[in-house]
């Protein structure tokens, strides 16, 4: 009777070691398997700053002379954009570059047999930088009217910027901080089981494109300049703990 007792403590505490060991197992498994989804947020902007640039340029013989011609170029240029609405705060020169330039001569056997002066050419650019978008664009069409006075004017296309990326980006993050974890409790969910703290969270890349353009994503990210009208993206990959 003394060892059938003893058979059954024996027989019940090897099934309580199980049951404590399973469980002990089910809940190590539990405290390391994780969730891993990745959250995405978009918003379309309006760029709220121009900046336009023109180059101009002059080319004689005497160096004095294309100088002073330059300048009075740049004095035309400041009177015409100042009567488009143009403000000083708003246009920069840029200083004066020279090149000195020459042209080979050949032989009749089409070898350089030395080079000839053929004069100074001097450039200066001038740069407009304006939260008045539309009004810097007009300019940038109309700007013919300056080739039209004699300056050989050469304009670039305008380029559009964002100064409100900080406040963008974070709000994006928080949208996309949100996604990741609607994501990950329908997952959890679905599976039976609980969503718990967040293990890691890595940033992804922001991403700046032209709506409505057929513009790549890069891994380094893309930051448009050239649309007026943009869509800015971003996402962040989170390992949730599962519980």
């Amino acid at each position: 009777m003394k060892n059938y007792a003893t058979a059954i403590i024996i027989a019940i505490a090897i099934i309580a070691g199980v049951l404590l060991l399973g469980n002990a197992y089910k809940y190590k498994y539990k405290t390391t398997e994780t969730i891993t989804v990745t959250g995405l947020a978009e918003k379309d902007f309006v760029s709220d700053q121009i900046v336009w640039t023109g180059d101009y340029s002059r080319k004689t013989m005497d160096l004095k002379s294309a100088y002073a011609q330059l300048k009075v170029d740049e004095s035309k240029i400041r009177n015409y954009l100042q009567g488009k609405g143009v403000t000083d705060a708003e246009m920069v020169f840029s200083a004066v570059t020279i090149d000195k330039e020459f042209s080979n001569r050949y032989d009749e056997n089409g070898r350089i047999t030395g080079s000839e002066f053929t004069g100074y050419n001097l450039k200066q650019k001038v740069t407009v930088e304006s939260k008045n978008i539309e009004k810097v664009e007009k300019i940038s069409r109309e700007v013919t009217e300056l080739i039209e006075s004699g300056i050989e004017f050469n304009s670039s296309s305008p380029s559009y910027f964002y100064t409100k990326l900080s406040e963008l980006k974070i709000d994006l993050l928080a949208k996309a901080s949100a996604d990741a974890k609607q994501r990950a409790t329908t997952i959890a969910k679905n599976s039976g089981s609980g969503l718990g703290s967040i293990k890691k969270a890595n940033m992804g890349v922001f991403q700046i494109t032209g709506q409505n353009s057929d513009e790549d994503y890069s891994y380094g990210g893309v930051f448009n300049t050239t649309s007026k009208n943009k869509t800015a993206s971003i996402t962040i990959k989170i390992d949730y703990a599962v519980k």
